[in-house]
């Protein structure tokens, strides 16, 4: 029996705090894509058997979670690594599944996440492989905070506080321009680190105040002008708690390709997903084209080259095909 499992890229917004002063930390914001994806095949095998280095080390993890002998893993479609998309999680995720499913056992993704190392600060990429939509996660109480990053499989993803499903006919640019990745693995953690000691708590107020006043009510109320503008207002604040780490509120060359988009009148709103380079903007189905337009202009003018995708949001979780019937936990 193969099993194959289908996961979207998501866009992370930012976080709603990350000073030590407020009661939780993190708690971030974003949205799962129907694609890019990352595909994902297993079938049951004596051993790991996978030709992806990445995948592989996944997979042996995946393996001894469930207590299984081995499986055989094909990648055949993913996401562009350390471009803000999410690929490490989506990735971990996609095989676990596999894997699980191709031996009849249940995933239990939320639970095992740590395990692989993912789901530590931010628990959209895993609530979007679940679920997806937008999702805000609650964070962490701050008094769990510690100088040296918890060891993998020390911790609990971040619990879901709201999930929206996003309108059909709203649409989001993805520009990924040929830059350097953004930051992962011990880069990521020392940056974020630094960010969190440093973090003004206004910040984080102001923040909240988007969200709560903004962001939600333009999902509740289908308002993608509005809903642009708040998420665009949000990231450019999560930008100032990491200007000293990334180069500005915007790492270079995202910065140029963001103030081209925003002055465009097809799009609601742009930003930075994660640590870039990935490069987002709002608009809808009527706009789309428009705003492919002004997606390759930005690149343009910003003088990089890169792609330009417009992408539908998905409101529901990784597709698994071929499962078997579930046996064991």
């Amino acid at each position: 029996m193969s099993v194959r499992v289908a996961a979207g890229a998501r866009l992370h917004f930012g976080f709603l705090n990350l000073a030590l002063s407020h009661d939780r930390l993190y708690g971030s914001f974003g949205v799962a894509l129907d694609e890019p994806r990352v595909v994902v095949t297993a079938e049951r095998a004596a051993a790991v058997e996978c030709d992806h280095e990445r995948a592989r080390e996944y997979a042996a993890g995946a393996c001894e979670l469930l207590g299984v002998e081995g499986a055989r893993v094909t990648v055949t479609e993913e996401l562009p690594v350390h471009a803000g998309l999410g690929s490490g999680t989506q990735l971990a995720l996609s095989v676990l599944t596999a894997v699980a499913r191709a031996h009849g056992v249940e995933p239990r993704v939320r639970e095992r996440a740590p395990d692989l190392g993912r789901g530590g600060r931010s628990g959209v990429g895993v609530a979007a492989f679940e679920d997806g939509g937008f999702v805000l996660d609650a964070g962490h109480p701050t008094g769990l905070f510690t100088t040296e990053p918890p060891a993998q499989g020390e911790w609990t993803v971040p619990p879901v506080a709201a999930r929206h499903d996003v309108p059909g006919d709203w649409r989001f640019v993805l520009v990924l321009p040929d830059a350097d990745p953004g930051k992962a693995g011990d880069g990521e953690t020392e940056s974020m680190r630094a960010s969190v000691e440093a973090a003004d708590p206004g910040v984080a107020d102001k923040i909240a105040g988007v969200v709560t006043r903004r962001v939600l009510p333009a999902l509740a109320s289908g308002d993608v002008d509005a809903f642009g503008a708040a998420v665009a207002e949000a990231g450019r604040l999560n930008g100032a708690w990491y200007a000293d780490e990334q180069g500005g509120v915007y790492r270079p060359p995202v910065g140029a390709v963001v103030d081209s988009l925003a002055g465009s009148a097809a799009v609601a709103g742009a930003g930075q997903s994660s640590w870039g380079p990935a490069v987002y903007a709002v608009t809808d189905r009527d706009r789309a084209d428009a705003a492919k337009r002004a997606g390759r202009r930005a690149l343009a003018e910003a003088g990089v080259d890169g792609d330009v995708h417009v992408v539908r949001a998905r409101n529901e979780g990784a597709r698994v095909d071929g499962a078997r019937d579930q046996q064991k936990s």
